[in-house]
């Protein structure tokens, strides 16, 4: 299954505790239909002192965003839905804006 998010994207939050804002788009798991966004989803995880990091202590980090509550930012900055068709000089599927028409990268 494709789909509407990808690595890199910019896109919005439409609900949860986050709504509103945005971000880039690090990863995205398909199987649990999730995806970590820059600056998103915020957590505070408790972590005991390591090798790696002596100190320890609470680190805050992205945790992972359900896909239905992520909508694609356009070049225009509007949130969009997608939508995909054939590209008909390379004829190759490609990501258009619902809002707009135009493709996205």
């Amino acid at each position: 299954m494709k789909l509407h998010v990808k690595k890199g994207d910019t896109v919005k939050v439409i609900a949860g505790n986050s709504k509103g804002s945005e971000g880039k788009v690090l990863v995205v798991y398909p199987k649990e239909n999730r995806a970590i966004v820059e600056g998103v989803n915020k957590v505070k995880k408790h972590t005991k002192p390591s090798p790696k990091n002596t100190q320890g202590g609470i680190v805050e980090k992205e945790a992972p965003i359900h896909l239905s509550n992520l909508m694609v930012v356009d070049g225009k900055g509007n949130a969009t839905r997608i939508g995909r068709r054939l590209d008909e000089k390379t004829n190759k599927s490609v990501r258009y804006s619902k809002k707009t028409g135009e493709v996205i990268k």
